[in-house]
Protein backbone atom coordinates (compact mmCIF):
# COMPACT_ATOMS: atom_id res chain seq x y z
CA UNK A 1 0.00 0.00 0.00
CA UNK A 2 0.98 3.63 -0.37
CA UNK A 3 -0.29 6.71 1.49
CA UNK A 4 -0.49 10.18 -0.10
CA UNK A 5 -2.52 13.29 0.71
CA UNK A 6 -4.84 11.45 3.09
CA UNK A 7 -5.58 8.57 0.70
CA UNK A 8 -4.40 4.96 0.98
CA UNK A 9 -3.69 3.28 -2.37
CA UNK A 10 -3.48 -0.49 -2.83
CA UNK A 11 -0.57 -1.16 -5.19
CA UNK A 12 -0.52 -4.94 -4.99
CA UNK A 13 -2.45 -7.72 -3.27
CA UNK A 14 -0.98 -11.19 -2.78
CA UNK A 15 -3.53 -13.77 -1.59
CA UNK A 16 -1.03 -16.19 -0.10
CA UNK A 17 -0.29 -17.59 3.33
CA UNK A 18 3.35 -16.43 3.41
CA UNK A 19 4.96 -16.36 6.87
CA UNK A 20 1.83 -15.15 8.59
CA UNK A 21 0.10 -18.54 8.72
CA UNK A 22 2.77 -20.38 10.77
CA UNK A 23 2.95 -17.41 13.15
CA UNK A 24 -0.82 -17.28 13.72
CA UNK A 25 -0.95 -21.08 13.96
CA UNK A 26 1.59 -21.02 16.79
CA UNK A 27 -0.21 -18.10 18.44
CA UNK A 28 -3.60 -19.86 18.62
CA UNK A 29 -2.46 -23.50 18.65
CA UNK A 30 -4.24 -24.60 15.46
CA UNK A 31 -2.75 -26.11 12.25
CA UNK A 32 -4.30 -23.48 9.97
CA UNK A 33 -2.56 -24.63 6.77
CA UNK A 34 -3.86 -28.20 7.31
CA UNK A 35 -7.36 -26.93 8.07
CA UNK A 36 -7.36 -24.78 4.91
CA UNK A 37 -6.04 -27.65 2.78
CA UNK A 38 -8.85 -29.87 4.02
CA UNK A 39 -11.39 -27.17 3.13
CA UNK A 40 -9.94 -27.06 -0.41
CA UNK A 41 -10.58 -30.78 -0.88
CA UNK A 42 -14.16 -30.52 0.33
CA UNK A 43 -14.11 -30.93 4.13
CA UNK A 44 -16.14 -28.25 5.88
CA UNK A 45 -14.96 -26.48 9.02
CA UNK A 46 -17.85 -28.13 10.90
CA UNK A 47 -16.69 -31.57 9.77
CA UNK A 48 -13.21 -30.74 11.08
CA UNK A 49 -14.57 -29.57 14.43
CA UNK A 50 -13.75 -25.87 13.95
CA UNK A 51 -16.97 -23.89 14.28
CA UNK A 52 -15.84 -21.13 16.65
CA UNK A 53 -13.09 -18.54 16.37
CA UNK A 54 -10.12 -19.02 18.72
CA UNK A 55 -9.40 -16.25 21.23
CA UNK A 56 -6.30 -15.85 23.36
CA UNK A 57 -5.90 -14.18 26.77
CA UNK A 58 -2.27 -13.48 25.87
CA UNK A 59 -0.47 -11.37 23.25
CA UNK A 60 1.83 -12.72 20.53
CA UNK A 61 4.43 -10.50 18.85
CA UNK A 62 6.34 -11.40 15.69
CA UNK A 63 9.81 -9.93 15.16
CA UNK A 64 12.04 -10.27 12.11
CA UNK A 65 15.65 -11.37 11.94
CA UNK A 66 17.74 -9.01 9.82
CA UNK A 67 21.11 -9.91 8.27
CA UNK A 68 22.86 -6.54 8.64
CA UNK A 69 25.55 -7.88 10.97
CA UNK A 70 26.71 -10.04 8.04
CA UNK A 71 26.73 -7.09 5.60
CA UNK A 72 29.49 -4.65 6.69
CA UNK A 73 28.83 -1.09 5.57
CA UNK A 74 25.19 -1.66 4.58
CA UNK A 75 22.60 0.83 5.81
CA UNK A 76 20.11 -0.81 8.16
CA UNK A 77 17.31 1.65 7.38
CA UNK A 78 14.20 -0.32 6.45
CA UNK A 79 11.98 0.33 3.45
CA UNK A 80 9.12 -1.44 1.67
CA UNK A 81 11.26 -4.30 0.33
CA UNK A 82 11.68 -7.64 2.13
CA UNK A 83 15.00 -7.77 3.99
CA UNK A 84 14.35 -10.22 6.79
CA UNK A 85 15.90 -13.69 6.77
CA UNK A 86 13.70 -15.23 9.44
CA UNK A 87 11.29 -14.54 12.27
CA UNK A 88 10.79 -15.14 15.97
CA UNK A 89 7.87 -14.60 18.32
CA UNK A 90 7.29 -13.61 21.92
CA UNK A 91 4.22 -14.37 24.03
CA UNK A 92 3.01 -12.86 27.30
CA UNK A 93 -0.07 -11.27 28.83
CA UNK A 94 0.99 -7.69 28.07
CA UNK A 95 2.07 -6.26 24.72
CA UNK A 96 5.25 -4.76 26.15
CA UNK A 97 6.38 -8.03 27.71
CA UNK A 98 5.64 -10.02 24.55
CA UNK A 99 7.66 -7.42 22.64
CA UNK A 100 10.50 -7.78 25.16
CA UNK A 101 10.62 -11.54 24.58
CA UNK A 102 10.47 -11.14 20.80
CA UNK A 103 13.41 -8.71 20.84
CA UNK A 104 15.36 -11.07 23.08
CA UNK A 105 14.70 -13.96 20.70
CA UNK A 106 15.83 -11.83 17.75
CA UNK A 107 19.21 -11.29 19.47
CA UNK A 108 18.25 -7.65 20.01
CA UNK A 109 17.79 -7.63 23.81
CA UNK A 110 16.28 -4.56 25.44
CA UNK A 111 18.36 -3.23 28.35
CA UNK A 112 17.29 -3.12 31.98
CA UNK A 113 20.06 -0.70 32.89
CA UNK A 114 22.54 1.68 31.28
CA UNK A 115 22.30 4.60 28.87
CA UNK A 116 19.57 5.36 26.30
CA UNK A 117 20.17 7.77 23.41
CA UNK A 118 17.09 9.61 22.09
CA UNK A 119 16.83 11.91 19.07
CA UNK A 120 13.44 12.34 17.38
CA UNK A 121 11.61 14.69 15.04
CA UNK A 122 9.31 17.38 16.45
CA UNK A 123 6.09 15.44 15.73
CA UNK A 124 7.37 12.55 17.87
CA UNK A 125 8.58 14.51 20.91
CA UNK A 126 5.36 14.35 22.94
CA UNK A 127 5.06 10.59 22.44
CA UNK A 128 8.74 9.91 23.09
CA UNK A 129 8.52 11.89 26.33
CA UNK A 130 6.01 9.33 27.62
CA UNK A 131 8.40 6.53 26.68
CA UNK A 132 11.37 8.39 28.16
CA UNK A 133 9.53 8.81 31.48
CA UNK A 134 9.06 5.03 31.70
CA UNK A 135 12.71 4.43 30.82
CA UNK A 136 13.79 6.89 33.49
CA UNK A 137 11.43 5.28 36.03
CA UNK A 138 13.01 1.93 35.15
CA UNK A 139 16.40 3.33 36.19
CA UNK A 140 17.96 4.00 32.78
CA UNK A 141 19.90 7.20 32.10
CA UNK A 142 18.95 9.27 29.06
CA UNK A 143 21.10 11.31 26.70
CA UNK A 144 19.60 13.32 23.85
CA UNK A 145 20.45 15.87 21.17
CA UNK A 146 19.59 19.58 21.52
CA UNK A 147 15.87 19.92 20.79
CA UNK A 148 14.91 16.51 22.14
CA UNK A 149 16.90 17.12 25.33
CA UNK A 150 15.22 20.50 25.82
CA UNK A 151 11.75 18.99 25.37
CA UNK A 152 12.46 16.16 27.79
CA UNK A 153 13.80 18.58 30.41
CA UNK A 154 10.64 20.70 30.12
CA UNK A 155 8.67 17.48 30.64
CA UNK A 156 10.49 16.90 33.92
CA UNK A 157 12.63 14.00 32.69
CA UNK A 158 16.33 13.85 33.72
CA UNK A 159 18.43 14.04 30.56
CA UNK A 160 21.99 14.86 29.50
CA UNK A 161 22.52 16.82 26.26
CA UNK A 162 24.99 15.53 23.66
CA UNK A 163 26.02 16.92 20.28
CA UNK A 164 24.71 15.84 16.94
CA UNK A 165 27.47 13.99 15.12
CA UNK A 166 28.24 16.82 12.68
CA UNK A 167 28.74 19.17 15.66
CA UNK A 168 31.60 17.06 17.02
CA UNK A 169 32.21 15.38 20.37
CA UNK A 170 30.73 14.40 22.72
CA UNK A 171 28.15 12.62 20.58
CA UNK A 172 26.41 9.26 20.62
CA UNK A 173 29.19 7.56 18.65
CA UNK A 174 31.65 8.39 21.44
CA UNK A 175 29.34 6.77 23.98
CA UNK A 176 28.84 3.70 21.79
CA UNK A 177 32.57 3.21 21.32
CA UNK A 178 32.94 3.15 25.09
CA UNK A 179 30.15 0.56 25.35
CA UNK A 180 27.90 2.86 27.39
CA UNK A 181 24.83 3.16 25.14
CA UNK A 182 22.44 0.22 25.53
CA UNK A 183 19.50 1.46 23.42
CA UNK A 184 19.00 4.00 20.61
CA UNK A 185 15.68 5.69 19.72
CA UNK A 186 15.96 7.81 16.58
CA UNK A 187 13.46 9.19 14.04
CA UNK A 188 15.46 11.43 11.66
CA UNK A 189 13.94 14.05 9.35
CA UNK A 190 16.47 16.44 7.75
CA UNK A 191 19.06 15.36 5.19
CA UNK A 192 21.80 15.94 7.74
CA UNK A 193 20.00 13.92 10.40
CA UNK A 194 19.51 11.12 7.88
CA UNK A 195 23.26 11.22 7.16
CA UNK A 196 23.97 11.15 10.90
CA UNK A 197 21.39 8.39 11.21
CA UNK A 198 23.34 6.15 8.84
CA UNK A 199 26.44 6.42 11.02
CA UNK A 200 24.40 5.76 14.15
CA UNK A 201 22.51 2.82 12.63
CA UNK A 202 25.66 1.23 11.24
CA UNK A 203 27.51 1.70 14.53
CA UNK A 204 24.53 0.24 16.41
CA UNK A 205 24.85 -2.96 14.35
CA UNK A 206 28.63 -3.08 14.69
CA UNK A 207 28.51 -2.53 18.46
CA UNK A 208 25.39 -4.71 18.97
CA UNK A 209 23.21 -1.89 20.33
CA UNK A 210 19.39 -2.23 19.93
CA UNK A 211 18.12 0.48 17.55
CA UNK A 212 14.50 1.74 17.33
CA UNK A 213 13.23 3.96 14.50
CA UNK A 214 9.49 4.22 15.23
CA UNK A 215 7.62 5.78 18.12
CA UNK A 216 5.31 2.76 18.39
CA UNK A 217 8.30 0.48 18.96
CA UNK A 218 9.83 2.99 21.40
CA UNK A 219 6.64 3.01 23.48
CA UNK A 220 6.42 -0.79 23.45
CA UNK A 221 10.10 -1.07 24.40
CA UNK A 222 9.75 1.41 27.26
CA UNK A 223 6.71 -0.40 28.62
CA UNK A 224 8.52 -3.73 28.29
CA UNK A 225 11.64 -2.53 30.08
CA UNK A 226 9.62 -1.03 32.92
CA UNK A 227 7.59 -4.23 33.44
CA UNK A 228 10.54 -6.58 32.93
CA UNK A 229 12.49 -4.64 35.54
CA UNK A 230 9.68 -5.40 37.98
CA UNK A 231 9.94 -9.14 37.23
CA UNK A 232 6.52 -9.25 35.58
CA UNK A 233 7.63 -11.58 32.77
CA UNK A 234 5.71 -14.85 32.49
CA UNK A 235 7.66 -18.06 31.88
CA UNK A 236 5.52 -20.70 30.17
CA UNK A 237 5.84 -23.24 27.39
CA UNK A 238 3.92 -22.88 24.13
CA UNK A 239 1.69 -25.80 25.11
CA UNK A 240 0.81 -24.12 28.42
CA UNK A 241 -0.28 -20.98 26.57
CA UNK A 242 -2.34 -23.03 24.11
CA UNK A 243 -4.32 -24.60 26.96
CA UNK A 244 -5.71 -21.13 27.69
CA UNK A 245 -7.14 -20.56 24.20
CA UNK A 246 -10.94 -20.25 24.31
CA UNK A 247 -13.54 -20.18 21.52
CA UNK A 248 -16.56 -18.02 20.82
Amino acid sequence: MAYKDGTVYVLEANPRSSRTIPFVSKAVGLPLAKIAANVMIGKTLREQGHTHEPRTPYVSVKEVLLPFDKLPGADVLLGPEMRSTGEVMGMDYKLGLAFFKAELSADNPLPLQGLVFISVRDDDKAAVAVAAKKLSDAGLRIIATDNTAEYLKKSGIPVERVNKIFNGSPNVLDYMKRGEVKLIINTPTTKQSVKDGFQIRRSAVDYHVPYITTIQAAQAAADAILKAGKNQITIKSLNEYHKEVFYN
